[in-house]
């Protein structure tokens, strides 16, 4: 060792409280450390193994790639020591002594949410090496990077809150990690504990794993075996490892195909969804891999960004093992896999809708969000992501769901088009006026609950031929579809008091209205807004002024809300009520007048300010009480 005063440093801010909140924990299983520590060794031994590929000047080419454990009961110490990449000074300080914001954070919160996931979320968040401290009273990383003129390091830390870095005796290519450990954990130190860790946890390890210089057997690359020789439990723990997951998979795809590439592939589709959670945006999560070498861990174009939730291993023959990053990005060998994969994994989807519903309903219901995402940005797979959709509608229970081509099978004959109705709940769309006329002639309508919905319907536009049309549109001829079922009708307005009412509104609401008309489709609403964009639908508005605003506009520069059109139902006792008040009382008809246009607009969710139409409504009533 160098006789060097040793460099001190104290951890980052997040570091310390990842380490307070790990080592302090009530973990039920401490052997995870074990785990990660394997787990980072052969990351480490992938990346020499890809350097290799596009270095000639490596330092101790001739060493064999493997992990060796050891373990020294008496000493109550566990070294863990890989022939990887190793790294240089500036490294240990980048690898062990911070976190990545990202991760730190999302980390953190996991923690906090506390519960029996708690012992596997370490490795998901790049914390992993920290877990050390659980156990350890101190722990010293002697390092030597892979290149020729690289230094022999020792990282030393108790985990207090500091870390020491020195010069070391000559040490060989990697990194070689030795726990000293706390008295109640040195049970680890024992031989035969160390194997059964290593042997729960980290047998799909792709290098030759020896404890005390025995080998222990390993799986390997278990996506290039016949899926005949592989366990149903086989298939979770290699899904937990790749993945650094703690849940199981709800299902997998495992395919080999010879045309046009040479592919095998084993995908998983996660059971939980980490966006859910609310830690961001999900990164790649299928590695690529030529003839078992790693080419990249994260690759940004082998799957659409729609499909940022699968996880899991291609590796392809046909990749030159010295592709690059940056030439991958346009590489058409890349846009071919991307292609094949993307297909088959549809196509699981498809079988899984078809035969097993229940499973599939599940996974809409975690991950329907990111299919929905594909129809938008897609243009490639759209009609295959379209046949995946599930929305509720008028036709089926709360909670169940159906697809596209079940509602088009429903419909009637002369029907030309598919009706939605978005809101915040079944309730609020079946209370509302839109729905009245579709319900009284019993035309199906799907349900939409989210605001990305809209904008599906927007891209589709159509299915089977079949467009989508939002149910508040102007111009849908429903007589033309179906009869009411409903005979027994309200005697409506005549023609010309319905017209002279019409009139009067539109004079008092002045340029709020572009329009006012009689209704044939209201029900047993008194008035509605019509949407003359079919595809410009009122909860689109909504969010675009939204956007807007979030980009610096205001509602004055935008000139406030724009003109609607107004529709009145000449059969509803109000509007009846509010033709005669009109003569006799012109000012509460006025006031009738106004709440009757921002009650439809709180039905078409256009009204953002109720402030107003509150104070209306109490002059209504003062004035009306007084009568």
């Amino acid at each position: 060792m160098s006789t060097q005063t040793p460099e001190r440093h104290e951890f980052q801010a997040e570091v310390k409280q990842v380490l307070d909140i790990v080592v302090h924990s009530l973990y039920t299983d401490k052997e995870i450390f074990v785990r990660e520590l394997v787990s980072n060794a052969s990351d480490a031994t992938e990346k020499l193994r890809h350097t290799q590929i596009t270095e000639k000047d490596i330092f101790d080419a001739d060493l064999d790639l493997e992990i060796q454990v050891s373990a020294d009961e008496e000493a109550g110490t566990i070294t863990i020591k890989d022939v990887g990449i190793g790294m240089t000074h500036d490294e240990l300080i980048e690898n062990l002594g911070t976190i990545a914001h990202s991760g730190s954070k999302a980390f953190l919160n996991a923690l906090k949410e506390g519960g029996e996931r708690n012992d596997n979320l370490i490795g998901q968040f790049g914390v992993g090496f920290y877990s050390v401290f659980m156990v350890a009273d101190s722990v010293k990383v002697y390092t030597r990077s892979w290149q020729a003129d690289g230094q022999s390091l020792c990282w030393s830390s108790d985990g207090s809150g500091s870390y020491e870095i020195e010069e070391a005796d000559d040490e060989r290519r990697g990194t070689r990690i030795v726990i000293s450990l706390k008295e109640e954990y040195k049970d680890f130190a024992k031989k035969d504990r160390i194997e059964e860790i290593i042997k729960k946890y980290s047998a799909f390890v792709q290098f030759p794993v020896k404890v005390d210089g025995e080998a222990l057997n390993t799986i390997g690359a278990i996506w290039l075996k016949n899926k005949n020789d592989i366990t149903e439990e086989e298939y979770k723990e290699f899904y937990k490892f790749q993945a650094k997951a703690f849940d199981d998979p709800r299902f997998w795809l495992h395919f080999a195909a010879d045309a046009p590439l040479e592919i095998n592939a084993l995908l998983f589709a996660p059971t939980e969804n980490m966006e859910g959670f609310g830690f961001g945006r999900m990164e790649p999560g299928v590695a690529l891999y030529c003839r078992k070498v790693l080419i990249d861990n994260e690759p940004k174009n082998l799957l659409p960004d729609w499909l940022r939730f699968v996880r899991g291993v291609v590796d392809s023959a046909d990749l030159p093992l010295n592709i690059s990053r940056e030439s991958m990005q346009d590489s058409s060998l890349i846009q071919k896999l991307n292609k094949v994969i993307t297909k088959r994994f549809l196509k699981t989807l498809e079988e899984k809708a078809k035969k097993e519903p229940a499973v599939y309903d599940d996974f809409w219901q975690s991950f329907g969000l990111f299919l929905k995402e594909g129809v938008t940005t897609d243009f490639t797979h759209r009609d295959q992501l379209l046949k995946l959709l599930r929305y509720e509608s008028s036709y089926t229970e709360e909670g169940s769901t159906s697809s596209l081509a079940d509602y088009l099978s429903r419909a009637p004959e002369g029907q030309k088009e598919i009706y939605y109705l978005s809101g915040a709940s079944r309730q609020a769309i079946e209370t509302g006026p839109y729905f009245e006329a579709f319900k009284a002639r019993n035309i199906e309508v799907l349900y939409l609950y989210e605001p990305i919905d809209e904008f599906v319907m927007n891209h589709a536009r159509a299915f089977d031929e079949k467009n989508f049309v939002s149910a508040d549109s102007d111009g849908i001829d429903l007589d033309a579809i179906a009869p009411e079922t409903d005979t027994d009708k309200e005697e409506a307005l005549s023609a010309d008091a319905t017209e002279g009412l019409c009139t009067f509104i539109k004079n008092k609401l002045g340029d709020n209205v572009s329009e006012v008309s009689a209704s044939e489709r209201l029900v047993g609403s008194p008035a509605m807004i019509i949407n003359g964009d079919k595809m410009m639908t009122a909860q689109m508005r909504k969010m675009m002024k939204a956007m807007q605003q979030q980009q610096g506009g205001d509602a004055a520069a935008m000139g406030g809300e724009p003109p609607v059109k107004l529709q009145i139902n000449p059969r509803h006792p109000l509007v009846k009520n509010l033709a005669g008040l009109h003569d006799s009382d012109e000012a509460l008809a006025s006031l009738i007048s106004e709440q009757l246009l921002d009650n439809a607009r709180v039905a078409a969710g256009l009204l953002e300010d109720p402030s107003a139409m509150i104070q209306r409504n109490y002059k209504i009533l003062e004035q009306l009480s007084s009568k």
